[in-house]
């Protein structure tokens, strides 16, 4: 026979592929598109492990579903190629990132390339390639010379606004701006404007500026912007971090703490499509939970802004809340820590605690701030507003629970009808008015949002319907409010200190921004000494030397760096055209391939850059460079694929004298003291529960722990024989704890102990408190594929062993795309036999082609047709998994019938041919051809082959099943015991006799009685 050798087969059609561009597409206006896209990958250094090709596996067939079905398929990849670990690498090494990066991309293109992706390669894009990145400098252009017109609804030119205030000033034009936006006017620049100054001016003034006065005004209309932003500081990387990059206080890369600090950033008003990024859910075809995720990002909410006059200041408070009907329940004020009122209003009496409260808050991110709501901490300042509608002072506090981003950064706080404020009153003794009917705020504040105001002046017995929209005609009337739609979305912060990003298209002059021309463009990134910021702690760009950068201009360039989701944020579009020197993208070619049909990713990226590439997908549009305002159509969330950990236990301690219990000599190491998982479980765990011995201090934890300690003891004397004689004993300092084992270094739950000394040098004197058979078990533990858990296992060997369709198979036949499922390589090996049973199937065993050009039978076209029917129904549904079992029940269909021939075998290699392409292309020539199997149309399914025209009658007697008889299902009752009478088997049982009766079920049963 013809063995079917995976690693031949895979081999040769992978450089066949790779020569005759199988995957190259161009556009094609006869036929229609179809654009399937992945998230593209950072490239690290560590490679692919089994998890991250679960998404491309899964896009790959449809991409070849498509092709099949006759669609120009759109199906490129790249990578996403600047990031903080390439730099972090480069500030340890001195090694370029650039090096690092191209080292990391070859890894992946030729793990990628192992697994047979259809990918058209020569439409690769890297973000950090200043060919693709001048564009998203040129992207960055068109934003900062963008204002959003909220009468128009969408972005314009900011000629248009410029054009505006030279006819009119700023009366009557909409624009998005920030609340307040005068406020950070440096007003010594703008001495024509008095200190009554609040946002309008005529055209006259807007005439008498100079180009400075004019730029640092535009500055608060632009899309992309410069401005003192509270971020995320992390000084251990010495960059600003995203709140998505942030995780309990700590950078998600490499865990160092954050704080907030103010600094001068440039931003992106994403702010300004709050609402049509709501609206835009609608269109789309995503999950409903990725939907959601978004819709509270955005966070919109209907109600009033209020404004306080505060007591013996001439500044107001403005505050907004979604319940303005509540207004008579207000008993205090509370501003964020940062709110700029707060050293203004502050008495001296307070002003020593409010500046240190407002320093811890600072050490504290806006995500701890909003979940820790078991720690009520807050500050009073000595100031009060003025009740709007009562006259009654309010005292002025400050709490790090009210954030300066969310709504104007201050609160009346009415403790009745919010927990939160309901807590802060209590720990600190301030009223709670009762303005709900009937309900009791001695325990907690009021959760039903339906009862009826009391105690409310004008308002009481109104439901909190009719309540709302009273007040707000009642504030709008009096001049002290107005009815608003908030939202929590804020503007994103587009600065990064680092080396490793995309540079601004930015210098400056007399402190003021201006940008590079287009024709000069890539500004590319200057060669630099270090990759670590300045010594007066500028950022690493800032060490460049003017001749070190390719384009320099003015006073100096701009240091920063863009973020990581510049490049991600329209990436989609330059795989529609990668080559292009004179636009990002030819507006034909994106009028041709449109939106991505099907992308598939992570749905960790759901408020990072699924939102900001919605955000830079309807600016394009707005400003007519692209016909669509959504990026991705359809978009599926794979889940992950798991791990499975494998941990020991350990003892971290020392050896003692036992009877004084201090160190017997401080300069002896203990070697580590490893315990089998059985040894723990039999002396002390019950329930299997073994979490609880993380926690060293807790109670539950020290029976066991004395109980190892004898045991080490012991152990100790006997391996170090100095010791004898002396009163020793062994204190487990740390308590027991679990630590990583590699899973190469366990089989079946037990530890290699001698591979396991080896692993590493300090373990090589390891000791072992193992269990009665001389073994130690590990604990298993099911989880996230990480090189920190020692769990990953990577796709290379399996290739090798199994090849590239075994693998793609396989992990599709786990479950479910949208879920997430433990790695597990048992099954493997019952996908690679279903492989080469259908190899044997069609190959005769001396080495031919077992192939009949003989007409099929009717068991045969059912068996290719029903297969037909489930693989297209469940492709097109994208039921990856049910697919391969489909395909598997034909196979051993066929195996039974002995069927080889050609009329079913041809359609079933192009049915398999998405899932096991390299496996494909092989038969496909070995039939004969000599085109490729990926362009072959898609089977048609023919549902007379599945119409039954027969039925197989249970025959009985006397109730009993005797045997069974296939008749045409369109015999009558008379036709049908006419054929069981006569049938030989019948004379058996009818032993000579007469039946007394014969029932018959048409398509059921036939039933004689004797």
């Amino acid at each position: 026979m013809k063995e079917y050798r995976h690693q031949d087969i895979e081999r040769k059609w992978q450089q066949r592929w790779k020569e005759q561009e199988t995957y190259r597409v161009t556009e094609d206006p006869s036929r229609p598109k179809c654009y399937v896209l992945d998230m593209f990958p950072y490239p690290s250094g560590a490679g692919l492990h089994v998890g991250h090709p679960l998404g491309y596996i899964a896009s790959d067939i449809h991409a070849r579903y498509m092709r099949h079905k006759g669609y120009n398929v759109l199906h490129p990849m790249g990578f996403d190629s600047f990031g903080l670990p390439a730099e972090q690498y480069a500030i340890q090494t001195g090694q370029h990132p650039a090096i690092t990066t191209e080292n990391n991309i070859a890894r992946y293109k030729e793990q990628l390339g192992k697994l047979g992706f259809n990918y058209d390669w020569s439409r690769e894009v890297r973000t950090s390639d200043p060919q693709y990145y001048r564009w998203t400098q040129w992207i960055f252009k068109q934003l900062y010379n963008a204002w959003y017109n909220k009468e128009s609804n969408r972005a314009e030119h900011i000629d248009s606004l410029i054009e505006k205030f030279e006819q009119n000033g700023s009366y009557n034009v909409q624009a998005h701006l920030d609340a307040d936006w005068w406020k950070s006017l440096p007003r010594e620049e703008f001495p024509l404007f008095g200190e009554h100054f609040r946002g309008e001016f005529t055209a006259t003034d807007w005439k008498s500026m100079s180009q400075k006065q004019r730029e640092l005004l535009l500055m608060h209309y632009r899309l992309t912007y410069l401005a003192d932003t509270m971020v995320n500081w992390c000084p251990a990387l010495g960059t600003v971090l995203a709140n998505d990059e942030v995780k309990d206080g700590l950078s998600e890369r490499g865990g160092h703490p954050v704080v907030q600090k103010k600094m001068r950033q440039w931003s992106m008003r994403i702010t300004a499509y709050a609402q049509r990024l709501l609206d835009g859910l609608e269109s789309i075809d995503w999950s409903e939970h990725i939907k959601e995720m978004q819709r509270n990002w955005i966070g919109r909410s209907e109600g009033a802004s209020i404004w306080f006059e505060l007591d013996g200041h001439p500044d107001k408070l403005v505050v907004f809340t979604t319940r303005p009907d509540t207004i008579f329940g207000a008993s205090f004020m509370v501003l964020a820590p940062e709110h700029e009122l707060v050293a203004k209003i502050t008495t001296d009496e307070f002003r020593g605690e409010v500046q240190k409260y407002v320093e811890q808050a600072a050490l504290k991110t806006e995500r701890d701030r909003q979940s820790d709501v078991k720690n009520v901490t807050g500050q009073f300042t000595g100031a009060h507003a003025v009740h709007p509608f009562t006259g009654d002072l309010i005292p002025v506090w400050i709490a790090d629970y009210v954030l300066a981003g969310y709504g104007t950064g201050a609160i009346m706080a009415v403790p009745a009808g919010d927990q939160r404020d309901w807590d802060f009153a209590k720990k600190f003794d301030l009223p709670i008015p009762s303005i709900f009917e009937g309900v009791d705020l001695s325990e907690q504040a009021c959760a039903n949002k339906e009862v009826k105001l009391v105690n409310s002046g004008f308002l009481s017995g109104m439901t909190p319907e009719k309540g709302i929209r009273f007040s707000i005609e009642e504030l709008e009337k009096r001049g002290i409010g107005q009815g608003k739609i908030n939202y929590r979305l804020r503007d994103a912060v587009f600065s990064r200190q680092r080396y490793w990003g995309e540079p601004f298209p930015v210098y400056y002059k007399d402190d003021v921004p201006h940008l590079i021309a287009n024709e000069k463009l890539p500004v590319e990134l200057p060669e630099v000494d270090k990759y670590l910021p300045t010594e007066s702690g500028e950022p690493p760009l800032a060490r460049g030397k003017k001749e070190d950068w390719n384009v320099f201009e003015g006073d100096r360039m701009e240091y920063n760096t863009m973020p990581g989701w510049a490049g991600s944020s329209w990436y989609f579009l330059r795989y529609m055209d990668p080559h292009n020197q004179s636009t990002f993208a030819d507006r034909a070619k994106i009028d041709y391939w449109k939106q991505v049909d099907l992308y598939i990713g992570g749905a960790e990226h759901a408020t990072g850059h699924l939102l900001y590439s919605r955000f830079w997908t309807k600016f394009l549009y707005d400003l007519g460079h692209i016909g669509f305002d959504e990026p991705f159509k359809k978009m599926i969330n794979q889940g992950m694929i798991l791990g499975r950990s494998s941990y020991v236990f350990r003892m971290a301690g020392q050896v003692i004298h036992k009877n004084k219990n201090t160190p017997l000599n401080p300069n002896i190491k203990v070697p580590p003291l490893f315990i089998c998982k059985s040894v723990v479980e039999r002396t002390y765990v019950r329930d299997g529960d073994f979490s609880r011995y993380v926690d060293s201090e807790s109670n539950s934890i020290q029976p066991i722990i004395r109980d190892v300690e004898k045991t080490a003891s012991k152990i100790i004397e006997a391996e170090f024989p100095e010791f004898r004689g002396n009163e020793i004993g062994y204190l487990g300092v740390s308590g027991l704890f679990k630590a990583p084992v590699d899973i190469s270094l366990v089989e079946n739950d037990k530890l290699d102990l001698q591979r396991f000394k080896s692993w590493h040098p300090e373990l090589e004197n390891s000791l072992f408190i193992t269990s009665k058979g001389n073994d130690v078990y590990c604990l298993p533990e099911i989880e996230k594929m990480s090189k920190s858990k020692f769990n990953v296992q990577t796709p290379d060997e399996l290739v090798d062993q199994y090849g590239a369709d075994t693998l793609r198979m396989y992990e599709m036949f786990l479950g479910p795309l949208e879920q997430s499922k433990p790695w597990d390589t048992k099954g493997i090996n019952g996908v690679y036999n279903f492989l080469r049973k259908l190899w044997r199937l069609t190959h005769e065993k001396e080495g031919g082609l077992r192939i009949s050009d003989e007409a099929p039978n009717k068991d045969e076209l059912k068996a290719l047709h029903k297969a037909i029917k489930k693989v297209s129904e469940d492709l097109e549904r994208h039921a990856y998994n049910t697919v391969v079992s489909t395909l598997m029940i034909c196979v051993n269909e066929l195996t039974d019938l002995q069927c080889a021939k050609r009329d079913i075998i041809e359609p079933l290699t192009v049915l398999l041919s998405p899932y096991a392409p390299h496996f494909a292309e092989e038969l496909w020539q070995d039939l004969g051809h000599t085109d490729s199997v990926t362009i072959q149309p898609w089977p048609k399914y023919n549902e007379e082959h599945l119409v039954e025209n027969t039925f197989e009658y249970p025959v009985s007697f006397n109730g009993k099943t005797r045997f069974k008889v296939e008749l045409p299902l369109d015999l009558d009752k008379t036709e049908v015991e006419k054929a069981v009478l006569a049938d030989e088997q019948s004379a058996k049982y009818l032993e000579g006799k007469a039946p007394k009766k014969v029932i018959v079920v048409p398509g059921r049963i036939v039933n004689v009685v004797v």
